[in-house]
């Protein structure tokens, strides 16, 4: 009978390399058990086959950022929910789902881009600079919009007692608005509406700063690509 042993303990007699070495080769997701690629070090095995991918690389994994077309609560960010038309390049593992801190958080009741990322510099970038970055949501209202009404939209309406920052809003359609916004306050974009005798039916987030949603299939995500910034 043979006894099971650690897959990272198999990966160092088959290739005879450190325990660190084959623990990162592992969780890197370069090792397949079986045809199957398996990222627990600790996984026990017995008789199966274990191969490392020909482009097995020991650079360390970078913390991801992924980007989603979020739709409602019952959607979730996992490896099934992955765009297939993503086009990063990048390795997709089981690590990049742990630990993610969302950012910017989506206007109450809206749907559409929202990020979240392991990397520190990105959370911290996109936490400090949430009044300086332009967000854009189209939004779907109903109503008589009243005298003025766009002017006041793009500049001279309070929300809480205080004076908005000039806004750029315009008509897309007959029913659509597009607003381009900084600093955005939760509630704000449909109080603003309400003001000027409009009811909103829907919002969707379609870009924060330089980063668009673009074509991304609603309720998947994709990953930031290195040279994109926000």
């Amino acid at each position: 009978m043979t006894v099971p042993v650690r897959l990272a303990k198999r990966l160092v007699e088959l290739i005879t390399c450190s325990r660190r070495e084959a623990e990162l080769y592992i969780t890197g997701g370069w090792v397949m058990v079986d045809g199957i690629v398996v990222e627990e070090p600790q996984f026990m095995i017995t008789g199966q086959e274990v191969t490392l991918h020909p482009d097995a690389s020991l650079t360390p994994i970078e913390p991801a950022t992924l980007l989603f077309h979020h739709t409602d609560e019952t959607t979730l960010i996992n490896p099934q929910t992955h765009s297939p038309d993503d086009t990063s390049g990048i390795h997709k593992l089981r690590q990049h789902f742990f630990k993610l801190t969302p950012c910017i958080p989506l206007e109450r009741g809206a749907t559409g881009l929202t990020v979240v990322t392991q990397d520190f510099r990105i959370a911290r970038k996109l936490h400090d600079e949430a009044n300086t970055i332009e967000q854009e949501y189209i939004v779907e209202v109903s109503g008589d919009l009243i005298v003025d009404g766009l002017k006041q939209l793009n500049h001279g309406l309070k929300f809480n007692g205080k004076p908005l920052a000039p806004t750029k809003v315009s008509w897309q359609n007959e029913t659509r608005l597009r607003f381009a916004l900084k600093g955005v306050i939760p509630g704000q974009i449909t109080a603003m509406c309400e003001k000027v005798g409009l009811n909103v039916i829907s919002m969707k987030r379609i870009r924060i700063g330089r980063i668009s949603m673009a074509k991304l299939p609603v309720g998947l995500w994709r990953y930031m690509m290195p040279h994109e910034r926000f």
